[in-house]
């Protein structure tokens, strides 16, 4: 009998999943079925088409953003990221037409991570924050 342990089906580190989505944003480290929601407004996205959309019209359509990473604290398959938002509000957002204002609105995300994928993810955002900014 060999003495050597075959390995199989390793989960990988939280640290290193979220690490690499924090520094390449892409959404292979999102899981297909994964749930991002907003818990602000109680909505859910479904799935990563869904999620991307989610991502995509915040960051891309409604503003020119990203997320200025401030800290992240890693638990047991789970991490938790506090962040500003960052951009210019470039295009209609909640009833509100494209100001170019400029905005920055911290918020927290918590994430609960699977074998190697994020499989959701809670978005604490503080909208009042941001509407009074586009006002």
């Amino acid at each position: 009998m060999s003495d050597t342990l075959v390995q199989t089906n390793l989960q990988v580190p939280v640290e290193e999943i979220m690490n690499a989505y924090f520094e390449t944003h892409d959404l292979q480290y999102v899981d297909e079925d994964a749930t991002f929601k907003l818990v602000f407004s109680g909505e859910e996205h479904h799935g990563r088409e869904a999620v991307s959309g989610l991502l995509n019209y915040f960051y891309k359509v409604a503003f020119d953003a990203y997320p200025d990473k401030k800290n992240v604290v890693f638990g047991n398959r789970q991490a938790v990221a506090e962040a500003d938002f960052v951009g210019k509000h470039i295009g209609e957002f909640a009833g509100i037409p494209a100001t170019q204002k400029e905005v920055r609105v911290p918020f927290i995300v918590v994430y609960e991570v699977g074998f190697s994928t994020i499989k959701e993810a809670r978005i604490y955002f503080p909208m009042d924050v941001l509407v009074k900014q586009l006002m």
